[in-house]
């Protein structure tokens, strides 16, 4: 039997007031892992109008998109789920201010936080290579994270 091909999904790194917006990665609080906001991408649309379409989705957020700074790959070795994420940098169009009652569409996202550096080290997250992506020089390059194993 043939393996499925990755899925392709894309992510924001957004920082604001030297805090990057993470959101919950699991529905109804499944888990407590957090990632930056994104998602799948779809067909026919460039990766910068799928990453705007998803974290206002998951958010209320408009942001501008900007450069590429990390590509990650995770799986799930008991179901052979594969996903690759393209991270781009962005910023914010308007306020950093996500309406409490914001709900996503999916209804997998329903938590929001603004962390710091320090408070990044002490949450679970995912790619491990976040937070130095995140909160190191900006124009320090593409980086790449092989495939990390997916945690609940």
């Amino acid at each position: 039997m043939r393996p499925k091909s990755p899925r392709l999904a894309v992510r924001a790194v957004i920082i604001n007031e030297a805090r990057l917006l993470l959101v919950n990665a699991y529905p109804a609080g499944q888990s407590a892992l957090l990632c930056a906001p994104g998602g799948g991408v779809e067909p026919g649309a460039s990766l910068p109008d799928n990453l705007r379409r998803e974290v206002h989705e998951e958010t209320g957020l408009d942001i501008s998109v900007g450069a590429p700074c990390l590509v990650n790959e995770f799986h799930d070795p008991q179901s052979g789920f594969h996903q690759v994420d393209i991270y781009f940098r962005c910023r914010l169009n308007g306020s950093a201010r996500i309406d409490p009652d914001w709900q996503d569409r999916e209804a997998i996202v329903s938590q929001w936080h603004w962390v710091s550096e320090a408070e990044l080290a002490g949450l679970q997250h995912k790619p491990d290579s976040l937070g130095a992506v995140a909160f190191g020089q900006p124009g320090e390059g593409l980086s790449y994270d092989p495939l990390e194993e997916i945690l609940r």
